[in-house]
Order: C-alpha cells, then sequence, then structure tokens
C-alpha cells in the first residue's frame, strides 16, 4: 500500500476544484485574466509540493515547499478578488479558500519542523 502525502493530495485536490471552476468563470463571466492568474498559482503548488519528492538535498525540499507556500498565497488573493468583485460566488469562494487555508498551515508547520531538524 502507498504512503498518503496529505499535503499532496490536497493540493491535488484543490488544483482540480481551480481547474473546473476556473474555466467555469471563463464561460460563464467571460473573464480571463483573474482566472488564468488562480489557474497558475492554484495549479503551481501541488507541482512544487511532487517536485519536492524529488529534490537533491533537505534544503532544495524546504526550498520547494517555500515556493509551494508562495504559490498557496497568491492564490489566496487572486480568490479573493475574483469573490469579492463578485466574479465568484460565496459557495465556490468558501470551498477553494477553506481548502487553501489547509494547505498554507500544513506547509508553514512543515517548513518550521523541517528547518528546526
Amino acid at each position: 500500500m502507498e504512503n498518503k502525502n496529505i499535503i499532496l493530495d490536497k493540493s491535488k485536490s484543490l488544483a482540480l476544484l481551480i481547474i473546473k471552476h476556473c474555466r467555469n468563470i471563463s464561460e460563464e463571466k467571460k473573464e480571463y485574466v483573474l482566472s488564468r492568474q488562480l489557474m497558475k498559482s492554484g495549479t503551481s503548488i501541488g507541482a512544487n509540493i511532487r517536485e519536492a519528492k524529488y529534490a537533491e538535498s533537505k534544503n532544495d525540499f524546504i526550498h520547494k515547499y517555500k515556493i509551494s507556500l508562495k504559490e498557496a498565497n497568491d492564490t489566496e488573493y487572486w480568490l479573493e478578488l475574483l469573490f469579492e468583485s463578485q466574479l465568484m460566488n460565496e459557495e465556490v469562494f468558501n470551498e477553494l479558500h477553506k481548502l487553501n487555508t489547509e494547505l498554507l498551515k500544513l506547509l508553514t508547520s512543515s517548513i518550521k519542523t523541517l528547518s528546526n531538524h
């Protein structure tokens, strides 16, 4: 049985939801710039976490997680802009924001733990 990686699983779930909702925003609202920014940052979180799996060193691993943390922070910004500009409804915002916040906390905790060992 393969080990579960909660951070990787959550980041992939977030990326898939972001892809789905950005597609809807583009099709329904004809908005392409903000949703594209959200798509880029939201899918980059998991890509960097996945890349960390093959890091060359502990420092490289931490660096990849720090990049993921920055992307999650960017994702929060784009979510807020889309919601506050009424391009994203509250239910979708809450779903994506909750998952992104969980990732921010997990990444921050992991970086602190790894940096102290």
